[in-house]
């Protein structure tokens, strides 16, 4: 079993709506993947599966903001989201929402725990 609580990344590494960092999510499955970014000063962290369609959001690993970086974005069916909430605000699933993770900033690290996907 995977251990719930892990550093994904060097805080440094995140940058204000910039490119994110996936990482594997084994307690769903051996392909679901999960992602950090930095919005607005503050890290958020959501699996990496649209709630329109169950695919990944990135087209290329680690592009999860639009052109404007205020939404991220599935690059398939252009559904955006929140980066703070993880709502779709505009496209198919409007209204629906990204799986959140929780996500925390330790000592420059960020820290994911995976037991609040099955809360």
């Amino acid at each position: 079993m995977p251990e719930s609580k892990r550093i994904v990344c060097k805080s440094a590494v995140l940058v204000d709506s910039g490119q994110g960092i996936r990482f594997e999510l084994p307690e769903i499955d051996d392909r679901a993947t999960g992602f950090v970014v930095r919005y607005q000063g503050k890290v958020y962290a959501y699996v990496n599966k649209c709630a329109h369609v169950p695919i990944e959001l990135d087209w290329n690993e680690g592009d999860f903001f639009d052109i404007s970086k205020y939404y991220l974005i599935c690059s398939t069916h252009g559904a955006h989201y929140s980066p703070e909430t993880g709502y779709c605000v505009m496209g198919p699933c409007k209204g629906r929402k990204l799986k959140e993770i929780a996500v925390t900033e330790v000592n420059g690290e960020v820290w994911v725990d995976t037991t609040s996907i099955f809360s």
